[in-house]
């Protein structure tokens, strides 16, 4: 009964206010949060996010009243430097007769106190404004502010931007990184002064490039700006062909378990440089255990978030941080912003709490509040302290090192410059429909996001600002290197630039004689799971391993690497082969018999001798022509069978030297139709020998009369007409020609003489092989004539050597490669050529010239006249 009571008494009050609301027509503030901020009115406002405060204080709960709103405690100063730059910004704007002419800036700066929700309740109030009420029963009207320069924090960020996004609120932030901000889809009005992650990542992946490093540990925090960091390193590194050792997140809470599990991976890891994608608040407790644990030996690689940070530049670091690489944002100078900051004084506008807590902050003061007035409260400031920024040394007066603040000064200037661009459209050609101008009356966000996308100007410093079609600036950034300085601190020295290029990408300009690093001797530290394979090697993964963990092997014959670190081996082309390092592919040996060859030597020298013997035994027949022996011997066939067998010998020469066309086509010709000259010249000895001896018998007398002189000549050139014709039709149809072969041995070339036509080759063989069977059976059916004038019984021995000789020819030819084929095929023609000459002429020259005596008639014809 009574919990209904109360639904009843509820329903009625809600009911009463709200018709108390709507009957006087007015719109009414629905809470109010207690903010810190600075306030300056104009004609157009712009809002402002900063991080002023590091810690947000909440009042103890009480269920009998409203519990009262949180508030900020420990004034950063640096951070005020930032909010102190919009406002320094906005002032130089307003005097700048070309930027904004006869329009004033105003603006509202609250402090986030590096929270969410403090930050949510800054960004409400911006959008809404903290007028009590006003008179529109609509609740609508020109926005209190039309654009905010901030959050800082990219977890902010994306909840400002998902909220203030649907109804198109410019946001133009100076240090929110995080990728994700890119999606133009969640993120409509959404821009940027600093690079996003993805372009950090792929900046740092460019020092890790530049010095090799390919095994490195990653450590990043558990918030938007580390995990989205982490996951477009680990996409970015793989591209770049380096590999992640171990992954840990930092936890929000810095638990001391988790910390020291960290700093046990660290430890245990083989990997020497850590990279780190954090803000300070999450890296203190890990690197107080890293001086807690004595953890040295890691070079450190610094995001942006933290490279920076005086936080960490205490002297208890000194030995550990030392030599740190790491990206800033991009340095820049305002002309103007130290003396404006100098200029400062306490405001006398209680609305200005933010310089009442720097005040109090910097020299002590309390401020005390008067009487009321028609123009507010009258509030005194008191002083413990002498009031001269210009002796103070604090981070809100030093400007050498304008990274956030020179982005909030662009961020600033972005906003003024895209509504001085839409104060300038002229009716009838605006780019809204219709081809109409934004009213500046009633000036709608998404108005002015139309023209911020097309922002292109120069700032002072010379940087040009515009944004991509994703709301992100140009990425350029400082590389920075933590360096010890006389005071035992670290200073931070700038050594190169890193910096997106359209033609070539990303693009690292180091100064390395300006790097200190952290390693004995004072060089590049190694930060690799194995060595780089060298050229000639191969990388082969090791299974269960990461890709950067590897064996190198020799790439295979025939197989070269001309790189560092190759995956694969190339293929030498055709015609060439890879050196002895396998680095390199060299023209490939080609192998063919010279002359300059020990067995190209050795033939040629064979060659000639018997060429020699040959002319000598022509001597020796031609100044004995007269004598019987020579006589009886049928002396004609005798010297042609000695010129033939010249010819065969001198066309060993052929087969030596560099195969040529011509060679390839007369070697087998010439040697084919000169021993078909000598074997036929044998034949027909052969048929006039057994004629000779027929005729001396009753029954034969008609036989000699068809070996005559003539018939001896015709017969021996129409068989060796029949060889011509067989080389005559061979070199016609597939003529042999000089041939490249990489079959035999893959290393060298062969270079030999292809034979064209198998069929025509054969056919010469054959032929030659006919006719010698053909004279060893004649020669064979006349051994048993009288042995005084029996050559049929020298001449069967010669045939039985040529036989034999090319008999074992044919399969020594097909089985030996390369240059040793045709040595088979010249040892074979010089065998049976000297054979044929040892066989058939040695034993005549040795009656002519050792036993004269038996080189008679009488003596050669002494045993038929005994039989008679």
């Amino acid at each position: 009964m009574w919990f209904t009571l109360n639904i009843c008494l509820y329903l009625s009050f809600s009911f009463i206010l709200a018709a108390s609301i709507l009957g006087s027509d007015m719109c009414q503030l629905q809470g109010h949060f207690r903010l810190n901020g600075m306030y300056k009115n104009g004609d157009f406002i712009f809002g402002g996010l900063f991080e002023v405060d590091f810690l947000t204080v909440f009042p103890e709960l009480s269920f009998r009243t409203e519990p009262e709103p949180p508030y900020c405690e420990q004034f950063d100063m640096e951070s005020f430097q930032q909010a102190q730059t919009m406002a320094f910004a906005i002032d130089e704007i307003n005097k700048n007769p070309n930027l904004l002419p006869n329009i004033t800036l105003g603006y509202h700066v609250y402090d986030n106190c590096v929270m969410l929700g403090m930050a949510f309740r800054a960004a409400i109030s911006l959008a809404s404004g903290t007028e009590e009420s006003f008179s529109n029963l609509n609740c609508t009207g020109p926005p209190p502010v039309i654009g905010i320069v901030g959050d800082s924090s990219s977890t902010a960020s994306i909840a400002i931007s998902s909220i203030l996004g649907l109804f198109r609120v410019p946001i133009v932030s100076h240090y929110a990184t995080c990728s994700c901000l890119s999606d133009r889809k969640k993120y409509p009005s959404f821009f940027r002064t600093i690079p996003s992650d993805a372009f950090q990542v792929r900046a740092m992946i460019q020092i890790l490039k530049y010095f090799g490093w390919t095994w490195v540990g990653l450590i990043y925090s558990d918030d938007d700006y580390g995990i989205y960091a982490a996951q477009s390193f680990h996409q970015e590194i793989k591209l770049f062909g380096g590999c992640v050792a171990f992954s840990e997140i930092l936890p929000h809470d810095n638990n001391h378990r988790d910390i020291q599990h960290i700093t046990a991976v660290i430890q245990a890891s083989t990997a020497r440089v850590m990279v780190v994608f954090s803000t300070p608040s999450f890296l203190i407790p890990l690197l107080d255990a890293v001086v807690l644990q004595n953890m040295t030996g890691r070079q450190w690689i610094a995001s942006e978030a933290w490279a920076t940070s005086l936080v960490n530049h205490a002297p208890r670091l000194l030995p550990f941080l030392r030599g740190t690489l790491g990206i800033a944002i991009r340095r820049g100078e305002i002309q103007g912003l130290h003396e404006f900051l100098l200029r400062l004084h306490s405001s006398n506008d209680p609305k200005n709490n933010m310089l009442r807590i720097f005040w109090e902050k910097m020299f002590g003061c309390s401020f005390e509040t008067g009487s009321k007035k028609t123009d507010g409260e009258q509030v005194k400031k008191v002083c413990t302290g002498q009031e001269d920024l210009s002796t103070t040394d604090t981070p809100y007066t030093d400007v050498s090192e304008l990274r956030a603040s020179y982005n909030v000064y662009k961020a600033v200037y972005a906003l003024a410059h895209a509504l001085h661009d839409l104060m300038q459209c002229e009716e009838g050609r605006g780019p809204f429909h219709g081809n109409s101008c934004a009213d500046i009356t009633n000036l709608k966000p998404w108005q002015l996001v139309h023209y911020l996308q097309k922002v292109n100007f120069t700032t002072g410093f010379g940087d040009h600002v515009s944004f991509d079609e994703n709301g992100d600036a140009l990425p350029i950034y400082d590389v920075l290197n933590w360096q010890p300085s006389s005071d035992g601190s670290i200073r931070v020295q700038a050594v190169g630039v890193v910096k997106e290029e359209a033609a070539t990408g990303m693009v690292l300009t180091l100064d390395d004689d300006a790097l200190y690093w952290n390693f004995e001797p004072k060089q590049i530290p190694r930060s690799v799971c194995s060595e780089s394979c060298p050229p000639g090697t191969r990388r082969a993964s090791r299974k269960g391993f990461p890709v950067c963990c590897f064996d190198c092997l020799p790439c295979r014959d025939g197989l070269i690497s001309n790189t560092t670190d190759a995956n694969e081996c190339i293929v030498c082309p055709d015609e060439f082969w890879s050196n002895k390092d396998k680095d390199q592919c060299v023209p490939k040996e080609v192998e063919f018999l010279s002359y300059e060859d020990p067995l190209g030597i050795s033939l040629t020298t064979a060659s000639l001798l018997g060429t020699c013997f040959c002319a000598l035994v022509m001597v020796i027949f031609t100044h004995h022509r007269n004598t019987p022996i020579v006589r009886a011997n049928n002396s004609e066939l005798s010297f042609l069978l000695l010129v033939s067998l010249k010819l065969c010998f001198l066309c060993v020469l052929l087969f030596i030297g560099q195969p040529q066309l011509w060679t390839c086509q007369l070697r087998h010709a010439v040697f084919g139709i000169s021993f078909v000259l000598c074997i036929s010249s044998i034949l027909v000895k052969t048929m006039v020998v057994i004629a000779v001896f027929k005729s001396s018998r009753p029954e034969g007398k008609s036989a000699l009369k068809w070996f005559g002189a003539a018939q001896q000549r015709c017969t021996v050139l129409i068989l060796t007409a029949i060889q011509v014709v067989i080389c005559a039709v061979w070199l016609s149809t597939a003529s042999p020609t000089p041939h490249k072969n990489n079959k035999y041995i893959r290393s060298k070339i062969v270079y030999e003489c292809a034979i064209g036509s198998v069929a025509g080759f054969s056919m010469l063989l054959g032929y030659i092989g006919l006719l010698a069977a053909v004279s060893f059976m004649l020669a064979f059916l006349a051994r048993n004539l009288p042995d005084n004038f029996n050559e049929a019984k020298f001449i069967t021995f010669s045939m039985l050597i040529f036989c034999a000789v090319w008999i074992a020819f044919v399969p020594a030819y097909v089985s030996s490669p390369g240059k040793y084929a045709v040595a088979v095929e010249i040892f074979a023609i010089l065998a049976s050529s000297f054979g044929l000459l040892v066989a058939i002429f040695a034993p005549k020259c040795y009656i002519i010239l050792l036993h004269p005596e038996r080189n008679t008639k009488k003596a050669i014809m002494g045993r038929d006249i005994q039989k008679k």
